[in-house]
C-alpha cells in the first residue's frame, strides 16, 4: 500500500484497514485546480495538512467545492521534495481519540505543491501566473507568529528583513515579502481583489499579517519600487481584506504509535523525517479531534463554502471574543497551571495530570468556577460546553503526547492575558480579586516553578522564557526548605504591570500569593501540601 494517487486507485486493501480514502477523483481535481485555482495557502505544516486541508475535503467530498488548495512553502522548501512530491501531495491524517482508538483518512485536496523560490524561475512565473488570475478568493497563512515578525525588540529590521526590502519586489526570501510581492503581481494584472487571512494561533492575527505586508509595501514605495496607488490597493479592505480568525486544534509532532501501526496494517514509507530546517514531519499527520476555526466573514472576491465545514463565520467582535473565551478562561489558563505544577511534581505528559486528583481539581475551579463569572461569551460558541470539552475530553487524551514542559515555554509572556484579564473582570465586578483562589494558587505555582527545584528536593530545567535572567535574578537568596530566606523578592514581581496586566497588590491579591508561595517552598512535598488545603 503507497500513499500515491496511483496507490489509492486499488481501493480494497486501504477499506480493509479502515482507512478511507477519498470520494473524488483526485487526479482531476489536481488538474481543475491548476487551471483555476481559487485557494492558496502559506505554510505547508501539520495543522494546515489535517485541519485546513481536512476542511477543503470534506467540501469537495460533499460537492461544496470543486477545488482544492495551492500549497505554498516560504520556510522549509525540504517539505515540498520530502512528504508533497513523492506521495503525490496527498495526506494520511490521523484522528487520536481519547478511548485509544483512532480514525484514519486519505486527504486529497492538497493539489499543488510549491516552493517560494523567487531565485527558481519555473516555481516564480507559476506563482505569478496564480496571483494574476482574477477567480482567485483567498490566501491563508499558518506560518506561526514569529513569520510575521518584521524587527526585532530594539525596532529595527532583522538583517534579512532589510535584505528584502534593499532586494524590492523582484528577488524576495521572507514570507512576507513573498507575499507583498505576488500581491504587486496582482496589482499590475489588474488590481482583482482577494481575501489574505492569517489563520495562525496568535491574537489579532488579521492585523498582525496586515501591518507587516503594509510596512513591506511602504519600504518599496520609498525605494521606488512600487507606487503609492499598489499601497492604496492594499490599504482598502473593499479590494484587499485581512480577516481576523481563531483557530484551535492541538496537532503534535508525528507520534511513533501511530507510525508502528500505519507500517503494521501495510502501508510503506510512512517514517517520520527531519529536514534540513529542523521539521520533524512525516506523511501522515496525527492529532486531536476536535477542532475550531472562527473566521472573519470578508472576503471582497468570494470564498468557499467553508461554514459547510464546519467554519464559524462571523464580525470582526466576535472572532475576538472567541479568541477571549478561549485564552482567558477556558483552555489556555488551564494549560498553563498545569504545565508549571506539572513540572514541579515530576509530570512529562499533560494527560497523566488530569489523573491527579489535586490538578484535576485545580482546573475545574480556575476555568468552570473562577472563569465562568467572568467569561467573555462569544454567543456562537458556549463557553460552558468549551471548557467542559477541554476538561473532560482534550486535555485527558492519553494519545496526545503533549508535555507540561513545552507549554511552560514563554510563562512570563503569558500569564498576563492567562490569568491578568480574569483578575482584572473580577476587579472591576467586586472592587477586587479576594474572592479568587485557584488563580492565585496558579500564580504561586508559578513563581514556586521558577526556583527549578521540584517537590522532591531535586534540580530541574526550566523551560526557555525571555524574562528567566531577570525573574531569576528577583528570586535569588529564596531557599525550598528555608522559608526564613524568604525576604519579600516576589513583590517586585507581582507589582509588576508589564507582566500581569495590573499590579496584584493593588487588585487585592498579592500577599495572598505570597502567602501561598511561602507554604510551597517549606519542604519537600510542601506543593503537594498546599494544593491538598486548598483544593480539599
Amino acid at each position: 500500500m503507497k500513499l500515491t494517487r496511483n496507490g489509492i486507485k486499488e481501493a480494497a486493501p486501504w477499506n480493509e484497514a479502515g482507512i478511507m480514502l477519498p470520494s473524488y477523483d483526485a487526479e482531476k481535481l489536481a488538474a481543475d485546480t491548476k487551471k483555476a485555482p481559487v485557494w492558496v495557502h502559506f505554510g505547508a505544516g501539520n495543522i494546515f495538512r489535517i485541519f485546513i486541508g481536512g476542511l477543503a475535503d470534506r467540501l469537495i467530498s460533499e460537492g461544496a467545492s470543486s477545488k482544492g488548495i495551492t500549497c505554498v512553502e516560504t520556510f522549509d522548501f525540504d517539505v515540498i521534495d520530502k512528504i508533497y512530491k513523492p506521495y503525490d501531495n496527498l495526506v494520511l491524517a490521523v484522528t487520536l481519540k481519547a478511548d485509544g482508538s483512532t480514525e484514519k483518512q486519505v486527504i486529497g485536496s492538497l493539489t499543488e505543491a510549491i516552493k517560494a523560490q523567487s531565485f527558481v524561475p519555473a516555481n516564480w512565473n507559476r506563482l505569478k501566473e496564480i496571483f494574476a488570475d482574477p477567480g482567485l478568493q483567498m490566501i491563508s497563512f499558518t506560518i506561526t507568529e514569529k513569520g510575521y515578525a518584521l524587527q526585532g525588540p530594539d525596532g529595527n529590521f532583522f538583517p534579512f528583513i532589510r535584505a528584502d526590502i534593499e532586494a524590492g519586489p523582484e528577488k524576495p526570501s521572507s514570507a512576507m515579502a513573498v507575499a507583498c510581492s505576488l500581491l504587486f503581481e496582482r496589482y499590475k494584472a489588474g488590481k482583482a481583489p482577494l481575501a489574505v487571512v492569517s489563520m495562525d494561533n496568535c491574537s489579532h492575527n488579521g492585523e498582525k499579517l496586515q501591518r507587516s505586508v503594509l510596512t513591506m509595501a511602504k519600504e518599496w514605495e520609498k525605494k521606488g519600487f512600487v507606487s503609492a496607488d499598489f499601497v492604496a490597493y492594499l490599504s482598502d479592505e473593499r479590494q484587499v481584506s485581512f480577516p481576523w480568525s481563531m483557530i484551535d486544534k492541538i496537532t503534535p509532532r508525528p507520534a511513533d504509535s501511530v507510525c508502528t501501526e500505519l507500517k503494521k496494517l501495510g502501508i510503506e514509507d510512512m517514517d517520520p523525517v527531519i529536514t534540513s530546517k529542523k521539521t520533524y514531519i512525516a506523511p501522515f499527520v496525527n492529532a486531536e479531534g476536535p477542532q475550531y476555526l472562527v473566521i472573519e466573514d470578508k472576503f471582497p472576491n468570494g470564498r468557499p463554502a467553508l461554514e459547510k465545514a464546519g467554519v464559524y463565520m462571523t464580525d470582526r467582535d466576535t472572532v475576538n471574543k472567541v479568541e477571549r473565551m478561549k485564552v482567558t478562561t477556558c483552555l489556555n489558563p488551564l494549560h498553563t497551571a498545569l504545565a508549571v505544577y506539572g513540572c514541579v511534581l515530576g509530570y512529562t505528559l499533560i494527560a497523566d495530570e488530569m489523573k491527579d486528583e489535586q490538578l484535576n481539581k485545580l482546573v475545574h475551579q480556575i476555568g468552570p468556577v473562577e472563569g465562568m463569572p467572568v467569561v467573555t461569551d462569544p454567543g456562537i460558541l458556549s463557553p460552558k460546553d468549551f471548557v467542559d470539552e477541554v476538561i473532560n475530553v482534550r486535555i485527558p487524551n492519553p494519545f496526545m503526547p503533549d508535555t507540561p514542559q513545552r507549554i511552560a515555554t514563554d510563562t512570563s509572556q503569558k500569564v498576563g492575558i492567562r490569568y491578568g484579564e480574569t483578575i482584572k473582570s473580577y476587579v472591576a465586578q467586586y472592587g477586587d480579586a479576594k474572592k479568587l483562589t485557584a488563580i492565585p494558587l496558579a500564580i504561586a505555582g508559578w513563581c514556586r516553578y521558577l526556583l527549578a527545584v521540584d517537590d522532591n528536593g531535586n534540580a530541574f530545567e526550566l523551560s526557555p522564557d525571555p524574562m528567566l535572567p531577570e525573574l531569576k535574578k528577583k528570586l535569588e537568596g529564596i531557599k525550598v526548605g528555608k522559608p526564613e530566606t524568604y525576604k519579600g523578592q516576589l513583590k517586585e514581581i507581582l507589582s509588576n504591570a508589564n507582566i500581569f496586566g495590573s499590579d496584584l497588590y493593588a487588585a487585592g491579591i498579592g500577599e495572598r500569593i505570597e502567602a501561598l508561595f511561602l507554604e510551597e517552598i517549606a519542604g519537600p512535598g510542601a506543593v503537594r501540601a498546599t494544593l491538598k488545603k486548598y483544593l480539599a
